[in-house]
């Protein structure tokens, strides 16, 4: 069976995050007022972004993480822009800044580039977390270590 995780836009420009195993249905039922209490308030909704899993545990999963992130980060998802979600995983203090009237740390002057030490980190762990460059990384981003070791046991 099929499982989807999704992303509505609300006409109030907010983001709503849910996983299914029908999209048309679900989507039909949060078009009409009763279903959900945040889509009810905020109709029309607009299907954004959704993404197929083997499992329901593993839409679930995705849902969670979808969930908690920035707008910024999910519409970077939304728009498939990878390299912009990985830059919204770092932590604000780490990011490069392509501002050129800060340097990042919220100070006025040069920028400073992150030392080379730190650029080898970012983009190793860039490539851990999407599997850029690393052909054995699972090509789903949103399957956590916890679900893959159910898996590998086969207790999925």
């Amino acid at each position: 069976m099929a499982f989807w995780t999704y992303i509505l836009r609300c006409s109030d420009g907010l983001y709503y995050t849910g996983h299914t195993d029908n999209p048309d249905r679900r989507i039909a039922q949060h078009q009409t007022r009763g279903y959900c209490d945040f889509t009810s308030r905020r109709l029309p909704v607009t299907l954004v972004w959704s993404e197929y899993f083997s499992t329901r545990l593993e839409a679930l999963e995705a849902e969670r993480i979808i969930g908690r992130w920035s707008r910024g980060k999910k519409e970077a998802l939304i728009r498939g822009d990878w390299s912009m979600v990985s830059h919204l995983a770092r932590p604000p203090k780490e990011r490069f800044s392509t501002s050129l009237e800060t340097n990042g740390n919220g100070e006025r002057g040069a920028l400073k580039t992150p030392s080379t030490s730190n650029q080898v980190k970012m983009r190793a762990s860039a490539s851990l977390e999407f599997g850029v460059g690393n052909e054995s990384a699972p090509k789903n981003p949103f399957v956590s270590s916890e679900v893959e070791k159910r898996a590998a046991k086969g207790s999925v």
